[in-house]
């Protein structure tokens, strides 16, 4: 009898995710625990364990389908009931070994019944109470004491003679594994193999194991690329008439270019897209934002972060400066670090400062959380900046880093730009930009000087506070940032 494993609950309000990549094929032998199935969330990528043992029956979905919470994943058939369905069919011969030589397969004396490790929500934990074939194969090869598969010969058949064709270019097959299959395991890698129509694991893999990489994937990118790419024929030359022979020139009809019909793109708002868009338009219904912002001289940031390095050798990046002063205006700006009630009808000024920094990923845009950022040390932010930030190339934050931001530093200057009226992250209540930091003419001691200047702009929710505290901790950051040492008294 097959038992249907279902989508379990994601947790945080999750209730939809997006199939990456099955684990397993029809026909295969599971056990319970074992990972079936990839699955992005809004949060983050998951590998799913099955709660039940057994072969697989029937996949219920293909990868890039969104599916919800209680839909039918896949559908797993006890082994017993196969080979009974088996035999009936067909008797089998009797094999010339004893089960327990056999290679793939777990004598009941080893097995034991032992309860899942892994707890799913809606599933908990069952009694594993029939024996389990294990595959021989597992994703990075043999397991461990299963016996070497014996390759069966294939005879070709007698092949008809026809024109020849144009080869289609396909991705090399990796040797790695007895399935001809080699194993994949960053999500990212995948999906950038699927996006280019390639299936990663047909590639030979240069990592451990023939594990396939991105380079591996960036590879045969190129080398389709270079294969389809056509030849230009070489003309013979033109021969010479005699200079005797003079022809009038062809009249040549001007031909207006044909301009090729571009079509629609229609691209669905799903996964993360889907949540920062909800809650961006959560925050613009019902925030009555404000925005102030300042041209501030960062001169003396910059030569402070130099005197910091010549002292210390150690690097601090001008962002993670800007964030201390962040905090130090937050401490004596609280009302800043606050979120709306709507419920209550109440302002909730928050006592711990986890300072969010929007990042740019291959994801979308995502708001990383530095949580108890007031308790940092000046080192201790930059490290956690710097974690952030290389995270950020990937996009592979954890869901807890995600989560319980009190306010949010966008440093959109890395994108160019010198200004930006941003969205309050809801339910934040304020927002810093920093812009790009450029040379620009400005007025030292009543004479002309180039200076390196950067725009801040704050935007803040207008049922917190009124246009003087904004103003008043927008100052007080560009005050520090004009001269980092007016920060000491409030350290």
């Amino acid at each position: 009898m097959g038992q249907n494993f279902i989508l379990p609950d994601l947790g945080e309000g999750l209730t939809e995710a997006e199939i990456v990549s099955w684990l397993v094929a029809v026909g295969d032998t599971i056990a319970i625990d074992q990972p079936v199935v990839e699955v992005e969330s809004a949060k983050s990528i998951v590998e799913l364990p099955s709660p039940y043992g057994g072969v697989v029956e029937a996949l219920n979905g293909v990868a890039g389908q969104v599916v919800h919470a209680g839909q039918v994943l896949l559908t797993v058939t006890d082994a017993a009931d196969t080979a009974d369905t088996a035999d009936t069919a067909q008797p089998a011969p009797q094999p010339a070994t004893t089960p327990a030589s056999m290679p793939g397969t777990v004598p009941p004396a080893e097995v034991d019944g032992s309860a899942s490790g892994a707890v799913l929500i809606g599933y908990g934990t069952s009694e594993n109470t029939r024996p389990v074939r294990r595959p021989a194969t597992a994703r990075f090869g043999l397991r461990p004491g299963s016996a070497t598969p014996v390759a069966t010969p294939i005879v070709p058949p007698v092949a008809v003679v026809a024109p020849p064709a144009p080869t289609p270019v396909t991705a090399p097959i990796s040797s790695a594994s007895p399935a001809g299959r080699s194993p994949v395991v960053s999500p990212l890698v995948r999906r950038l193999a699927r996006e280019n129509g390639l299936d990663a694991t047909r590639l030979i893999g240069s990592g451990s194991n023939a594990l396939v990489l991105r380079r591996d994937v960036e590879s045969a990118i190129r080398e389709r690329a270079a294969a389809v790419e056509p030849t230009p024929a070489l003309e013979p030359p033109p021969a010479l008439e005699p200079a005797s022979v003079v022809e009038p020139a062809p009249v040549v009809e001007p031909v207006e270019p044909r301009v090729a019909p571009i079509d629609d793109i229609r691209i669905p708002i799903t996964g993360l897209r889907k949540v920062v868009s909800e809650r961006m338009t959560t925050s613009r219904r019902e925030i009555p934002e404000a925005t102030v912002w300042l041209d501030v001289d960062a001169t003396e940031l910059f030569a402070a972060r130099d005197r910091l390095f010549e002292t210390t050798g150690e690097r601090f990046s001008v962002t993670a400066l800007i964030a201390r002063f962040t905090v130090a205006g937050l401490r004596r700006f609280p009302l800043l670090n606050s979120s709306v009630d709507t419920a209550s009808q109440e302002i909730l000024q928050r006592g711990a400062i986890n300072l969010g920094l929007a990042a740019q990923t291959p994801r979308g845009l995502m708001v990383p959380v530095v949580h108890d950022a007031h308790a940092m040390t000046t080192r201790e932010l930059r490290d956690a900046i710097a974690g952030i930030v290389t995270q950020a190339a990937d996009g592979s934050f954890p869901p807890s880093r995600l989560t319980g931001g009190t306010f949010t530093l966008n440093n959109f200057g890395a994108l160019g730009v010198d200004g930006s009226a941003a969205i309050i992250n809801h339910p934040e209540a304020a927002i810093l930009g920093i812009g790009r930091m450029i040379e620009r003419p400005w007025v030292v001691n009543h004479a002309l000087a180039v200076r390196t200047v950067v725009e801040l702009s704050l935007v803040f929710d207008h049922r917190v506070c009124d246009g003087g505290t904004a103003a008043g901790f927008l100052t007080y950051v560009a005050r520090c940032i004009e001269s980092p040492v007016s920060m000491l008294a409030d350290l």
